[in-house]
């Protein structure tokens, strides 16, 4: 057994990552992280192995009424929790380890849990934003999640949280009887109070599109984790790292809109991979 294998990876596993750390040694690495890196931290992923695909709110849906707002808040008030309280996992840590050591030169995330940046992880882009802000549609002003979350409490003060209940990585739980939720408005103006997190549907900021964009230009090569492109938001960046030649490695569970451009596919847990994958 070399001193890559593990007994908790499939053999085809320990091939794929030998292959992937030659054709990425030496190189600035762009990675590119989804819901998939998450699972091991207590998050679930959208289309995991043995889950339904399902979508949350849109943007649409929560712009058109107080009742998708009521409806998104009641079941968020829950499903936060869950995620506030989630840690960073090893794949985490391997990859701001990988960071630290100048291997790794640019982090993009699609997610929304800022688990890479409370493993240590600096300068990471949240293309999608942070659900542990929260913004005012009117008057952009901002508060913290935590502050939302005892708004939201003093005024339902009979709601309690059920930690058995599912949720999904944007903290959306399955809840019900949401009708009678009452949901702040903004201390300042009195506008709407939406999580800071793009919703499906919604753009991502063009500021942060570019600055992703500008630095999978510097970089030798795309490492995507935990992500099956399926929102073009994150197969861009499979797609122009091939037009430009760069090596792609992806590391997932399950198909993804990417698997004919990548030089290794590592079907395997994360945390176990990028500890072997990135940390020499």
């Amino acid at each position: 057994m070399s001193q890559l294998e593990n007994p908790e990876l499939p053999h085809a596993a320990h091939y794929s990552i030998e292959v992937a750390r030659e054709r990425i040694a030496g190189k600035k690495l762009f990675v590119l992280t989804g819901a998939g890196i998450s699972t091991d931290s207590g998050i679930p992923d959208y289309r995991g192995q043995g889950r339904v695909a399902r979508h949350p709110m849109t943007y649409d849906t929560f712009m058109a009424s107080f009742e998708a707002q009521q409806r998104y808040w009641a079941r968020s008030f829950v499903g936060w929790s869950r995620i506030a309280l989630a840690k960073p996992n090893a794949g985490h840590f391997a990859i701001a380890s990988a960071q630290a050591s100048g291997s790794v030169t640019a982090l993009v995330t699609q997610n929304v849990d800022g688990l890479h940046q409370a493993a240590g992880s600096k300068s990471v882009i949240d293309l999608h934003g942070r659900l542990d802000r929260v913004i005012c549609l009117s008057c952009k002003s901002s508060i913290a999640r935590t502050e939302m979350d005892e708004y939201l409490q003093e005024l339902n003060p009979n709601i309690t949280k059920d930690n058995s209940v599912e949720f999904t990585p944007d903290g959306d739980a399955e809840v019900d009887g949401t009708e009678s939720f009452i949901v702040p408005k903004c201390k300042k103006c009195d506008g709407v109070y939406k999580p800071d997190v793009v919703f499906f549907g919604e753009s991502v900021p063009t500021s942060r599109v570019e600055s992703a964009l500008n630095q999978l230009a510097s970089a030798d090569a795309l490492l995507v984790v935990g992500s099956s492109l399926t929102v073009n938001s994150g197969f861009r960046f499979a797609r122009l790292a091939a037009q430009s030649s760069k090596p792609i490695v992806i590391v997932n569970i399950g198909p993804t809109r990417a698997d004919d451009l990548a030089i290794a596919k590592i079907e395997a847990n994360s945390s176990i991979v990028l500890e072997r994958l990135l940390i020499d």
